[in-house]
């Protein structure tokens, strides 16, 4: 296993490791590293007072190829209280993915906290995730899971742990946020109600509503995804640290029989 999901290379290029193969080919990467690496991006770009990335989504315009990557930021829209922020993550020539985001000025809102979940049953209460067979190793190995409820090998719904055992980027601790977008991109993967040798459910997108950044290693997501009639589902998921809910995220899906 790799030491990091990326290797800097200078000039906002890096070379993905073997840690981000994702689990449908051993060709292309997992999109949670890379939606992090944009995210960091995201977060590269100066702002004059405390702010936090409220909403990012993540429009993922082809496969994240294990080649060099450079990401590209731009400050589209700035403001006093709310600026629109936008990354993008380039192979050779080929935009592979782009992400936009809403960064809005935080404040002490504490006293009218209301509506988060709380966290799922602590990690360490957990017994190891045991995902199916037939997946691809990379970042699933990259990552330490711990099933909270439901089963990954069965169909429906899903509760699970997940923390990095590489950093992001060699030689740098990862943010909270980057910590948090490593996961948010597995919620169609934990609630699959599909064989995936016999079903495509992947992706196109992937948006996270961020409430507060996680505090700790850990990350919970609780999945669960809808397939309608017509070949387009919807994974769901309430993105967690071990004090209760931090984010929510969605991801629509193209379902399609292989």
């Amino acid at each position: 296993m790799a030491d990091a999901f990326y290797v800097p290379r200078g000039d906002d290029r890096y070379l993905p490791t073997a840690s981000t193969v994702g689990p449908w080919t051993p060709d292309a990467q997992h999109f949670g590293p890379p939606s992090a690496l944009l995210v960091r991006g995201l977060e590269s770009i100066p702002a004059s007072r405390d702010m936090l990335l409220a909403r990012v989504t993540v429009e993922i315009l082809g496969p994240a190829p294990l080649t060099e990557l450079t990401v590209r930021t731009a400050l589209e829209r700035p403001g006093r209280s709310v600026e629109l922020l936008s990354a993008e993550l380039v192979a050779g020539t080929t935009v592979v993915a782009k992400a936009a985001a809403w960064r809005i000025v935080t404040s002490d809102t504490t006293g009218v906290t209301v509506g988060a979940a709380a966290a799922p049953r602590p990690p360490e209460d957990c017994p190891e995730a045991d995902w199916p067979e037939g997946w691809h190793d990379g970042y699933l190995g990259a990552m330490e899971w711990r099933a909270a409820a439901g089963a990954i090998r069965a169909p429906g719904p899903a509760t699970v742990w997940a923390r990095q055992r590489v950093p992001l980027v060699d030689g740098e601790e990862p943010s909270p946020l980057q910590r948090l977008f490593t996961v948010a991109d597995s919620g169609n993967g934990a609630s699959n109600e599909l064989d995936m040798t016999r079903w495509w459910f992947i992706n196109s997108e992937l948006t996270v509503h961020v409430q507060r950044p996680p505090q700790g290693e850990w990350i919970g997501l609780d999945a669960h995804t809808v397939i309608g009639p017509l070949g387009v589902g919807t994974a769901r998921s309430i993105l967690h640290d071990t004090r209760g809910q931090v984010a929510a995220g969605s991801q629509a899906l193209l379902v399609r029989e292989r």
